[in-house]
């Protein structure tokens, strides 16, 4: 039977291409808000409404899948933005199997990116029907007849049938807030994409007479009510104060318990009803044990659903209890047990990582989908008041008929063509693979097959030999037989000889030899890193030095010097730069880069590179 009444859909897009923007559009232009209501979701300011993170507002990016419900008429509309990066691609694996239908968004100048790939791949797998919106039409180097062509040809690659291929297609500006499905004709509002929904995205086939089955695809928690399942209901009915038995997705066992409340999506809130029917999406309230992909069945007939695949992590990172000589002055320290269990709460609803214990009691290894995404999660402990420290990433190889394989990416640069040599010397240098380039106005387009491993730190120096203007998107490809001679950091790196606060005096002295990362009156510690040295060695300086007092003048002598401004690093950019030999040390008010042994003695004893 299908459900007439009710549509899913999912926005899928690579990152940047205005899947939250529009979504927002979409929200104002229901007719079930007033401005002033959204308006001051995002404090007072034509923001992004869906993006209610912190972290997602300063980064620019959708991190977390959002569930809002619209109407459109009699016809409730369960609408589902998901992450645009790569390394939240677990979120949008799982969130896919809510909807029935997606608004694939690609961008009017660039066209399809390495994401936009990967996100149509995924809904080709659960069965979706795609809906191509050709966004950001009002830009001046839109090519949308291009744009439409490499979509066609992107279908046609990833197998899509002659019913798929022949996909609908909007033009749309989310910014403005306008859509349109004929170039010929101007567009007003967003009225098409409504009307897509309603004529395009197929109705949830369901029985609602068959034993309950419920998939849980995400989890919430609340200081109220605990944690709180969301996801589709597939078979049956879910109801207030009702037994079911839970099916775990990892192992099959079950485990009975009761509903205490059952939450539908109204706008951007969750209501409380009596009970949700198969083909809506809800979020449920009371199952405290359930975890991402179990099956909430009927109590008397468990039935599990098929299991949630979710690709495996690409990159590790160790984890360790932050033991510096400044722990514990800007945050709390966490102790093994304490890491172990933030580490294990973050597990439930971050699908995408994996945990185990390091080689001591105070060290993990935690692995994830990018340094985006093992970012983030830093980043939050950080705004919890947690203190950690964290070694290099690495990347995760596997063993495949006898042979060492690496995960390799599909790397895509968009960078002015003044620039492009210096993008090509660069990504050649480090193993990439170049496949295609073209030329669109001012900028160029080139495209590479390059190992995971050479794209850590790849960035910033992309960014600095491009004057900032290189973009640069990549999503993951396969394993393939490792590659050697990836060169790693150039320069070694100023150590600090003690532990007492930089002078002005020591850094004039030092900048000769190097960048320094400290200012004058900066705390630094024995072992900490204080800058880059200009040669490949690394090198122990007195950054701390005072100036001897004497009772001589001369004239001059005292005369106002001038500093270099100190190189700052972001958590992402640290993380790109340390060595094997060295942690980032992550506080609530620092980032730190430090040697792995603090003393001079310690680490010629153990063979690190100085001199």
């Amino acid at each position: 039977m299908k459900r007439l009444d009710i549509r899913n859909v999912a926005v899928i897009a690579h990152v940047d291409h205005g899947k939250t923007t529009l979504v927002d559009q979409m929200l104002r232009q229901s007719g079930q808000f007033r401005s002033e209501e959204l308006d001051k979701l995002v404090g007072g300011q034509h923001g992004l409404i869906m993006d209610s993170n912190d972290q997602e507002r300063e980064r620019g990016i959708t991190i977390l899948a959002k569930n809002c419900g619209i109407r459109i008429g009699d016809v409730k509309v369960n609408l589902i933005d998901t992450p645009g990066h790569a390394d939240f691609g677990g979120e949008v694996e799982r969130i896919l199997r809510m909807a029935d239908g997606a608004f694939v968004l690609v961008d009017a100048a660039e066209g399809p990116l390495p994401q936009t790939r990967f996100v149509l791949r995924k809904a080709f797998a659960v069965g979706l029907k795609p809906i191509v919106v050709i966004n950001k039409i009002d830009r001046p180097d839109a090519r949308i007849d291009e744009v439409h062509s490499f979509m066609f040809d992107l279908f046609i690659e990833l197998g899509a049938d002659d019913e798929t291929a022949n996909f609908p297609v909007i033009y749309a500006s989310g910014r403005n807030g306008i859509a349109t499905t004929d170039m010929a004709v101007e567009p007003k509002n967003l009225g098409p994409l409504f009307d897509a929904i309603l004529e395009k995205v197929p109705p949830p086939d369901v029985d609602q007479t068959a034993p309950l089955q419920m998939q849980v695809m995400a989890l919430q928690y609340s200081e109220f009510v605990g944690k709180i399942a969301v996801g589709r209901v597939f078979a049956g009915k879910i109801r207030k104060n009702q037994k079911v038995t839970v099916v775990r997705q990892k192992d099959g066992s079950t485990f009975p318990d009761t509903v205490v409340q059952v939450l539908e999506y109204d706008r951007l809130a969750q209501r409380e009803v009596e009970e949700i029917r198969a083909g809506d999406v809800c979020a449920v309230v009371g199952i405290d044990d359930a975890e991402i992909g179990d099956t909430i069945c009927e109590f008397d007939k468990p039935r599990a659903l098929p299991p949630l695949t979710i690709d495996e992590p690409t990159l590790d990172m160790l984890f360790k209890v932050n033991d510096s000589p400044f722990a514990g002055h800007s945050g709390k320290p966490l102790t093994s047990r304490e890491l172990r269990d933030r580490l294990e709460r973050e597990l439930h609803h971050n699908v995408a990582l994996r945990v185990k214990q390091g080689d001591r009691e105070s060290e993990f290894i935690v692995s994830g989908r990018g340094l985006l995404h093992l970012g983030v999660l830093l980043e939050t402990m950080r705004r919890e008041g947690s203190e950690v420290a964290v070694g290099k990433p690495r990347v995760i190889t596997k063993e495949i008929n006898g042979q060492k394989h690496e995960p390799f990416e599909h790397l895509v640069v968009e960078v002015p063509s003044e620039h492009q040599n210096s993008v090509m010397r660069l990504v050649l240098e480090r193993q990439g693979d170049f496949q295609k380039m073209e030329n669109h106005r001012n900028t160029t387009h080139i495209e590479f097959h390059t190992p995971a491993r050479s794209l850590i730190g790849l960035r910033t120096r992309m960014l600095t030999a491009t004057q900032g203007t290189a973009i640069m998107h990549h999503n993951f490809l396969e394993y393939r037989p490792v590659k050697s001679g990836i060169p790693g950091r150039s320069a070694g790196v100023l150590i600090s000889l003690e532990t007492a606060k930089a002078t002005g005096y020591a850094i004039e002295a030092l900048q000769d030899r190097g960048m320094l990362f400290v200012s004058p009156q900066d705390a630094v510690y024995e072992g900490q890193i204080v800058g880059e040295h200009c040669r490949d060695n690394d090198l122990t300086v007195n950054v701390t030095r005072m100036k001897n007092l004497t009772n001589m003048r001369a004239s001059g002598s005292d005369k106002t010097v001038s500093l270099k401004p100190p190189k700052t690093f972001s958590l992402e950019m640290a993380l790109e730069y340390i060595e094997d030999d060295e942690l980032v040390e992550i506080t609530p008010d620092a980032i730190r880069m430090r040697k792995l042994y603090l003393k001079e003695s310690d680490r010629k004893r153990h063979g690190r590179r100085e001199g």
